[in-house]
C-alpha cells in the first residue's frame, strides 16, 4: 500500500534577527535566506508531483516584506519574488501560526487571540488567501484548551506531536499515528494530524531516499487504511538545509530524488496535502492530546522545561502575565470612560500591546536564559508605553 506523506516545514526567524545578522556582516543571514530562497527554486518543475506545508512567522513575513530590508539584501535573495513564489497553492499549504511565535500554551489565554488575529492580517495581505485550513503551534506546544480558539479561526485541523496521544477510542499503534483523529474540549472539535517524532528526527538531521521508503514501508505494512505519515521539522535552520552544495542538503540530495521515484512509481509514499488526504479519507478515532511541545535538542517536549527550566524564565513569564492584565486593565478603563478612540491613547495602547506580544515569543526562553533579557527589553518598553496610556486616562 503507498502511504501519503505530508511534509511539513517551519520557518520561523527571531524578531530582528536577520537585521541583526546583517548588521553584524554575520554570515549566518546569507545562509538563512539562501535556504529560504532554496525552497521554491527546488520545486520548480515540480509541480505535478511536490507537496509541501509551510508555517511562516509573521515576524519572518514582516521582515521579508519590509521594502528596506528587500533593498538591503536584493543581490543575495529577491524578496519580493520569494514571496511571490509562496504563493505557489499547487505546491504550497500555508499553515496559520501565531505573529510572533509564542509557546501558547505558556502566555496570557487573552494574549493567544491577538497573537493569531495578527498573523492572519499580514498572512492574508501577503500571501493572498482568505483561509488558511491547518494551524502550526509554535514549537508544537498544544493543550486542549486552544480548541475553542482555534475553531473561533476558522481552522479545520491542527498538528501535534507522536509522543503527546492518548486513544479515547481503542486504535492499534499505527491507526494511532498514521490516521488523522478528532480531539474535543467542551462543545467543540477539531482535527488532529500527527507528526511522526521519529521520522521528523531523520528529516532534521538528514536522511537517504531508500531508507526513507523502506522505513515508512515498514512503519505501515500493517494498516488497512491509506496511512497519512507526516514529517516536520525547522525548513532553514541546521546544516541539512542551510548546506548550498548540491547532493548535499534536503532538496537536492533527498525530496527531489524522492520526487523522481514517486514518479517513476518507484516510492513507498506519494506526496500529498492534508486537506486532500481529508477530502478523500476523512478522520477516524477520538483522542486526547498531552501538554507539550516537541522535542527539542535538551528535552522532549514534555512539561515545557526547554521554556521553563529555571527561575530565570519562570519569572519573565511570570512578568509577563502581569503586564498582560495591566494591558487589558487599561482598554477596559478607556472603554468605560469613553476615550478609546482617541488617537494619542491608541497609539500608546498599541505600542504597550505590540511589545508585550513580541516579549512572548519562544526564542527569548528557548535558549535557557541566555535571550530572556530580549524579552525583559520589550516588556520595560511595553511598561513606558503603557504608562503614557494610563496618564491620558487621568
Amino acid at each position: 500500500m503507498i502511504a501519503h506523506h505530508a511534509l511539513v516545514l517551519n520557518l520561523h526567524q527571531p524578531p530582528d534577527n536577520l537585521q541583526n545578522l546583517l548588521n553584524d556582516g554575520n554570515w549566518e543571514a546569507k545562509e538563512i535566506l539562501y535556504a529560504l530562497d532554496r525552497i521554491p527554486r527546488s520545486l520548480w518543475g515540480s509541480e505535478d508531483v511536490a507537496r509541501v506545508h509551510l508555517s511562516l512567522s509573521g515576524t519572518l513575513l514582516e521582515t521579508l516584506n519590509n521594502p528596506g530590508f528587500q533593498q538591503r539584501v536584493y543581490g543575495v535573495v529577491d524578496c519580493g519574488s520569494l514571496l511571490w513564489h509562496f504563493q505557489n497553492q499547487d505546491v504550497f499549504e500555508i499553515l496559520g501560526t501565531g505573529f510572533y511565535h509564542p509557546v501558547l500554551p505558556l502566555i496570557p489565554e487573552t494574549d493567544r487571540h491577538q497573537q493569531l488575529q495578527r498573523w492572519l492580517g499580514i498572512a492574508r495581505h501577503i500571501l493572498w488567501r482568505p483561509r488558511f485550513q491547518g494551524f502550526w503551534p509554535p514549537e508544537m506546544g498544544f493543550a486542549m484548551e486552544l480548541i475553542p480558539l482555534l475553531r473561533s479561526f476558522d481552522y479545520r485541523y491542527v498538528l501535534v506531536d507522536s509522543e503527546h496521544l492518548e486513544p479515547v477510542t481503542p486504535m492499534s499503534w499505527q491507526e494511532l499515528r498514521y490516521r488523522p483523529h478528532i480531539a474535543r474540549h467542551g462543545e467543540d472539535e477539531i482535527l488532529v494530524i500527527v507528526r511522526d517524532r521519529d521520522l521528523s528526527n531523520a528529516q532534521e538531521a538528514g536522511m537517504d531516499v531508500d531508507w526513507f521508503n523502506n522505513e515508512v514501508a515498514e512503519r505501515t505494512k500493517w494498516c488497512d487504511f491509506v496511512p497519512l505519515v507526516t514529517t516536520c521539522t525547522d525548513g532553514e535552520n541546521g546544516g541539512w538545509f542551510r548546506n548550498t552544495t548540491a547532493g548535499a542538503n534536503f532538496w537536492s540530495a533527498f525530496y527531489l530524488p524522492l520526487l523522481e521515484r514517486v514518479r517513476a512509481g518507484q516510492s513507498a509514499v506519494s506526496p500529498t496535502f492534508i486537506s486532500d488526504y481529508l477530502n478523500l479519507h476523512g478522520a477516524h478515532g477520538e483522542v486526547r492530546v498531552r501538554t507539550g511541545a516537541w522535542n527539542t535538542g535538551w528535552h522532549d517536549g514534555h512539561g515545557f522545561i526547554q521554556w521553563t527550566g529555571s527561575d530565570r524564565q519562570r519569572t519573565a513569564l511570570g512578568a509577563i502575565g502581569t503586564l498582560s492584565a495591566a494591558v487589558q486593565e487599561a482598554a477596559w478603563q478607556a472603554a468605560e470612560r469613553g476615550i478609546a478612540d482617541d488617537p494619542g491613547f491608541q497609539q500608546d495602547l498599541e505600542e504597550a500591546t505590540w511589545r508585550l506580544l513580541r516579549a512572548e515569543t519562544s526564542c527569548n526562553f528557548y535558549w535557557g536564559e541566555d535571550w530572556v533579557q530580549r524579552s525583559d527589553a520589550d516588556m520595560a518598553a511595553s511598561w513606558e508605553a503603557l504608562n503614557h496610556a494610563r496618564a491620558r486616562l487621568g
